[in-house]
């Protein structure tokens, strides 16, 4: 792409303290982020998705840390960010986020319509009455009926879906820039995510914002993201369009995600796995984090780790796979197989 992107994170590093050990959570982390985007960002649990764009908004707990790299926003390398105050400038005005559990996101204690007038007013300086008025509109534009009433009950008082709902529009009251979802469909059944994606992609076009989702989900990936960011054991292991990553994708841990989706199964034959787990980050990886589970891995990949080679000119892949030295790998049946639906 050749416009400027709007956050450019570089070479980030995140450590937490842990019963006096260190853990290193995101290892050397780039990012690009462009105005009005919808991108993805997909991995198993533990691949450090949240934690990585947390540190967007100085979001990290209390026992973690930015300890290398560079975030910069608006000109200005926001990674180094100590204070508070200097995270309130940002967070909610500028980059928002909803919580991936609705229920531990709302204060079960205070009214639905007051916790939204809150975030209006820490983050928009409008008070009392104007933003108690802005707070029902907020509920009306995410599709709560009977906005009015519904503003003075109570958490418990509404559906998970609706729960949800609510979290979007606390996020999206101050017209953030940069919407960052994290997994906003995880806990929902299939009809409610449906509306709940719809509200976000027309949230997204009549405020103009640029939206982050973190999931593991590859069908939503498919259905709302324009690009894609594949994390494994704190790295992007590989980045694209949409079409890139399902249909061209030359990582083998972004084959393993592919290989085991629902749609590619055969009746009667079991989905494939991932075999194994993810490395200790409390100690040091070495070579490709992804080899020890790769049955298809070179030497080189238990020693060195790899650079990101050029697939196209929007697609990068950190695997040795793309070297022109290394031996040619063929990409497996449930890529091409891919590939061949898209076709059709």
């Amino acid at each position: 792409m050749a416009k400027e992107p709007i956050l450019s994170a570089k070479d980030v590093e995140i450590q937490f303290s842990l019963r006096g050990k260190i853990l290193k959570a995101i290892r050397r982390c780039s990012l690009d982020l462009y105005e009005g985007e919808t991108l993805a960002i997909v991995g198993e649990s533990g691949s450090g998705k949240s934690v990585f764009t947390k540190s967007f908004l100085g979001m990290l707990d209390a026992n973690g840390s930015i300890t290398g790299g560079t975030i910069m926003y608006e000109g200005t390398d926001i990674s180094k960010y100590t204070a508070e105050k200097d995270w309130l400038t940002i967070r909610g005005k500028k980059i928002s986020m909803v919580m991936q559990d609705p229920m531990t996101s709302l204060n079960p204690l205070k009214k639905i319509g007051k916790q939204i007038q809150e975030s209006i007013e820490l983050n928009q300086g409008i008070k009392g009455e104007a933003a108690r008025k802005l707070a029902i509109e907020m509920l009306k534009k995410v599709g709560i009926p009977d906005a009015e009433r519904r503003a003075n009950q109570y958490p418990h008082e509404f559906s998970g879906g609706m729960r949800q709902r609510v979290v979007i529009a606390i996020a999206v009251a101050c017209r953030p820039q940069i919407l960052i979802c994290d997994e906003p469909t995880t806990a929902l059944d299939v009809t409610i995510q449906a509306q709940i994606l719809d509200l976000i992609r027309a949230l997204q076009r009549e405020l103009n914002m640029t939206v982050i989702y973190i999931t593991h989900d590859l069908g939503v990936v498919a259905n709302v993201a324009d690009r894609v960011a594949v994390m494994y054991a704190g790295q992007i292991v590989e980045y694209g369009m949409v079409n890139e990553i399902f249909y061209d994708a030359w990582h083998p841990y972004t084959w393993a995600l592919l290989s085991s989706l629902p749609q590619l199964g055969v009746k009667g034959e079991d989905l494939p796995t991932i075999d194994g787990t993810p490395p200790n980050l409390f100690y040091e990886v070495k070579g490709d984090a992804f080899a020890p589970r790769n049955q298809q891995a070179l030497a080189i990949d238990f020693e060195e780790e790899p650079p990101f080679f050029d697939v196209s000119e929007t697609h990068k892949a950190k695997t040795w796979y793309l070297d022109p030295r290394a031996p040619k790998i063929e990409q497996p049946a449930s890529i091409k197989k891919l590939r061949e639906q898209m076709r059709k």
